[in-house]
């Protein structure tokens, strides 16, 4: 089981390699790419942006609940950061299993928790020159009548400059310049 951020350009071969066994019949490997759309405005890039200790734990939580699930420890996770073009490979997760549907169910739960949970902020630049934060997913509180906030939901990443509320809350001391 493997799970990191990277800024540099992911190869699937490679993250496909991490995984698999010989007792395994089914190998799967899932790309987020990025479109040239989204809500109806020309994109031409996206620029993404963490705190890599932060997003990195994080991101080693889902592969390790999705490996729970699989009952394998055969799944290897990695997000990009940086400028990244139309085209390119944001996200890329490889999963292997004895059968399809545990490989497929293992990948679903890794996505569709990346989505909900990694601290990773995206930037949108459109074709007219525009450029925008985009939302992120707001997950429910428990026993709260509505989401409560994260730091990472508003637009944009947070202040980590050393002694912001951000960087003291998320133990990020001192971690000025980053991302």
């Amino acid at each position: 089981m493997k799970s990191w951020i990277t800024r540099a350009p992911l190869d699937p071969a490679a993250v496909l390699a991490e995984v698999g066994a010989a007792a395994d019949g089914a190998a799967l490997l899932f790309l987020g790419i990025v479109r040239d759309h989204n809500d109806g405005a020309a994109v031409r890039g996206i620029r993404y942006e963490a705190y890599v200790p932060m997003a990195e734990a994080v991101l080693r939580e889902i592969t390790e609940e999705a490996a729970a699930r699989l009952g394998t420890d055969r799944l290897a996770v990695v997000h990009r950061t940086g400028e990244l073009e139309v085209g390119e490979a944001s996200v890329a997760i490889a999963v292997s299993s004895p059968h399809r549907a545990e490989a497929f169910d293992a990948c679903r739960y890794v996505i569709e928790e990346i989505k909900r949970r990694l601290p990773v902020w995206k930037q949108e630049r459109y074709a007219d020159g525009r450029s925008g934060w985009v939302e992120g997913v707001r997950p429910p509180v428990a026993g709260a009548a509505t989401p409560g906030p994260r730091s990472h939901d508003r637009a944009g990443p947070p202040d980590r400059s050393a002694g912001s509320h951000e960087a003291v809350r998320n133990g990020a001391r001192g971690a000025a310049g980053a991302p």
